[in-house]
């Protein structure tokens, strides 16, 4: 079977128009030259754009991570706090280009990448606004916030939005296995709460709930072990079932993707970019491929034959 190398152009080119159809892409001016730069345009600029915001947000959540260990930090934190302004000024300039060059704004500012662009400026001013934020909340939310950086990349990779697709394509099914995952735990459970008891240390039904989801999510903390033979064959009952619950949503999602197939469009329900780890530009005459089918192939051979005769 013959796959056109098309159906990622058209594909990106497909995500550009649901952006441009989202955030209302102004008709002319520079905001259309800022618009196409930012959002969607694969020119060297718009590249270079892409390229560079990516290299700020890593090398940004690196500093983050460097500066929560306590001995680099103590010898780089001027270094560290000069660097977190500048990142925290190119988000800022960054997040107010993308607001300046559409049309809806504020639809932007309350879309996930919008939220994310938000976040990844506000924990800085917020110390630098009222310096007394630093005492009341923990360092380590701040952390967090910045961190938060990270998701920023997403907007660039295809890949990413053809997984989350798939995963938005299968949340009945896992929503479903879910409850019955839930159901078994409460079951469990409750039946290690009547056979092993408050003496052995399963002192209530929520804490026999909490032992069955750590067992089943991995082998157990140690804090809790059952005593009794009919506990341990409970326990390694949950056990053998903790394989299902990693195999079935990995199953389900996996499925779905294969369904869809490789050059399916992913679904840009949240999507806030072009795709540069694609590098694939967009072609305006891309066409979609159309496959044959068995039975399609056979008639046009038949056809054949019977025009050669």
């Amino acid at each position: 079977m013959i796959r056109s190398n098309t159906a990622p152009a058209a594909r990106t080119l497909a995500i550009s128009s649901t952006i441009d159809s989202r955030f209302d892409k102004p008709a002319s001016g520079w905001r259309r030259q800022l618009f196409t730069v930012i959002f969607e345009a694969d020119t060297r600029a718009g590249l270079l754009f892409d390229l560079a915001l990516i290299a700020v947000i890593v090398s940004s959540v690196l500093v983050v991570i460097l500066d929560s260990v306590q001995s680099i930090r103590e010898q780089w934190r001027p270094v560290f706090n000069a660097l977190e302004w500048v990142f925290t000024i190119l988000f800022t300039l960054e997040y107010i280009a993308r607001l300046a060059c559409v049309n809806k704004p504020l639809r932007y500012a309350l879309s996930f990448y919008g939220v994310i662009d938000l976040l990844a400026l506000l924990p800085t001013f917020l110390v630098a606004l009222a310096p007394e934020l630093a005492y009341l909340i923990d360092v380590r939310v701040l952390r967090l916030l910045r961190v938060f950086r990270i998701f920023k990349l997403s907007r660039y990779s295809v890949e990413y939005r053809a997984l989350v697709s798939a995963v938005a394509a299968s949340r009945r099914k896992i929503t479903v296995f879910v409850g019955f995952v839930m159901l078994v735990v409460l079951v469990m459970g409750t039946l290690m709460y009547v056979v092993e008891g408050p003496v052995h240390g399963f002192t209530s039904i929520p804490v026999a709930i909490y032992w069955a989801i750590s067992t089943m999510a991995t082998v157990g903390f140690g804090d809790l072990v059952p005593k009794t033979d009919l506990g341990r064959a409970i326990a390694s009952v949950m056990m053998l079932l903790g394989w299902g619950v990693l195999a079935v949503p990995t199953g389900i999602v996996t499925a779905e993707m294969a369904r869809r197939g490789p050059d399916d469009d992913a679904a840009p329900a949240a999507t806030g970019g072009r795709g540069v780890f694609a590098m694939t530009p967009p072609s305006a005459a891309a066409a979609p491929t159309r496959r044959l089918t068995p039975a399609a192939r056979r008639r046009a051979l038949a056809q054949h034959r019977r025009g050669g005769r």
